[in-house]
């Protein structure tokens, strides 16, 4: 069976590259090139080559597929080769064909529109959004890269091509999932290799690591006494019932409440900032009032009323840490694109069945050049979550965001309080004025204390980067002391 219809050809001497298997070729007599070697196996071992003569009937080769056409198309180095069921087109070296993981509805001008599982020419790859052609219709436009897979393997629903051993294990022993829930990812120490992790226990405390191993014919084993085709054949004995069947989050604006502009301006922002800790936007409905943000569904809503639930209750302090370092990951992807949040807080965190946290509501998010933004007269903000320098000036940086984030600390090691309790905001901003700051609850560990006391420093550049707090609180068990993770 060929698990792909992306081939690829080196131009003249056309070279067609098959996993092992059988096929019978009809040409089409329209073909112009002068051979072609039909190549299979993954060593590339050359079994025959035709001579095209015009008319050629059909060449047989122990037939299991047949191909009704195969043509040279016009003005180029492709090859296109039809069976009843698909068209392949043969790319010439450096050409790409991606598959469609979900459906993207165009917004602007330009942006292309197209469904799950459409095949895309990409012709310009250019940061977070690549030119592309639609290979059923010729139409071309931007694409969100991360909305297509060039490896047919990243459409399987089991496969995570980025994540690492410390996230799988984190997503694998979250409530949601069960014994024998699994995934298959990159291998970290081998490139080019995969790893199966597999959850072992009912209680989700151990997760286990298998590396797949390859055969040299192409094959995947884990144990030499049973091997498989394909990573796909793999994974057929643990495969679950997919649902197919999506629940979304809907945001709707009340007439009169925004300016549609506004609006957009959000929509746009989600569609522009696309990564695993940011809520990923679906779709944005326009056509008349009221207009709809449609974002993933997050089941658990947003992280202060989790925190504040029975099950939230319950969360002991690594899983707590653990949302603090998500946190981070998704404030250093926000860093990284020079955009600040402006409002960054538990209640714009939202948390899914897996005890994933997601940043959300970027309604106060704005990109910035020359690393500062100053915010209109008579803005509001959420004082008690502000940087002192933002209050007063209206200045906003990323560092301020990172302020919010050590207000944010507190919020989860505190299952949802309020910060600086017992205090109104005009109170706040005189006691941080002369230099107050929270103190310390008891359950807080003190190196939690020193990393929060290290976002609230006076002067914003001495305050640490996101890409540095998640890196701190990836680790936090690893760098200090090991009772913290036994407490029950």
């Amino acid at each position: 069976m060929v698990s792909s219809n992306v081939l690829t050809c080196v131009p003249d001497d056309y070279s067609l590259y098959f996993p092992p298997c059988n096929l019978t070729l009809l040409l089409h007599p329209d073909t112009s090139c002068t051979n072609i070697s039909v190549v299979l196996g993954p060593h590339a071992c050359s079994l025959a080559t035709l001579t095209l003569k015009e008319c050629l009937g059909p060449t047989n080769m122990s037939s299991s597929l047949l191909w009704t056409s195969v043509s040279l198309l016009p003005a180029s180095s492709r090859l296109c080769i039809t069976t009843a069921q698909l068209t392949w087109i043969l790319l010439a070296p450096g050409e790409m064909v991606a598959v469609a993981l979900y459906d993207y509805e165009a917004i602007h001008d330009g942006d292309l529109t197209f469904k799950k599982g459409d095949r895309l020419k990409i012709l310009e790859e250019s940061g977070e959004w690549w030119r592309a052609k639609l290979t059923s219709t010729g139409d071309e436009g931007y694409i969100p890269c991360n909305y297509v897979a060039k490896d047919t393997l990243e459409t399987e629903e089991w496969f995570f091509k980025g994540i690492s051993r410390k996230d799988a294990e984190r997503q694998l022993s979250a409530p949601g999932n069960v014994l024998g829930s699994f995934m298959i990812r990159d291998s970290e120490t081998t490139k080019g290799s995969y790893s199966l992790s597999v959850r072992d226990s009912p209680t989700g405390d151990t997760v286990k690591h298998y590396k797949i191993r390859t055969l040299d014919n192409g094959g995947f084993y884990i144990s030499p006494r049973i091997t498989f085709g394909t990573l796909q054949e793999l994974v057929s004995h643990y495969k679950p019932t997919y649902n197919k069947h999506t629940k979304v989050a809907v945001k709707t604006m009340k007439p009169g409440s925004m300016s549609v502009e506004a609006f957009m301006a959000e929509a746009n922002l989600m569609k522009s900032l696309q990564h695993d800790k940011l809520v990923r936007l679906n779709a944005v409905v326009t056509k008349e009032e009221p207009i709809y943000i449609i974002t993933e569904f997050m089941e658990k809503g947003s992280l202060l009323d989790f925190l504040k639930s029975d099950e939230g209750n319950r969360v002991q302090l690594p899983k707590l840490i653990d949302f603090s370092a998500q946190t981070a990951e998704g404030m250093a992807y926000i860093e990284q694109r020079n955009y600040i949040h402006r409002d960054l807080r538990a209640a714009n965190i939202l948390v899914n069945k897996a005890l994933v946290c997601k940043i959300a509501d970027f309604g106060l998010a704005r990109i910035i050049e020359d690393n500062e933004y100053t915010a209109r007269e008579g803005a509001k903000f959420p004082i008690k979550w502000t940087a002192p320098e933002a209050i007063n000036y209206g200045s906003f940086t990323i560092k301020s965001d990172v302020w919010s984030f050590g207000i944010l600390l507190t919020e989860i090691i505190s299952y949802g309080r309020t910060p600086y309790p017992g205090m109104t905001n005009p109170e706040v901003i005189r006691a941080l004025e002369k230099g107050y700051r929270m103190q310390k609850l008891d359950s807080c560990p003190p190196e939690l204390y020193k990393i929060m006391m290290e976002c609230w420093k006076n002067k914003p550049e001495d305050r640490p980067t996101f890409d540095y707090l998640q890196s701190v609180l990836e680790d936090f068990f690893t760098a200090t002391e090991s009772q913290y993770q036994q407490q029950p």
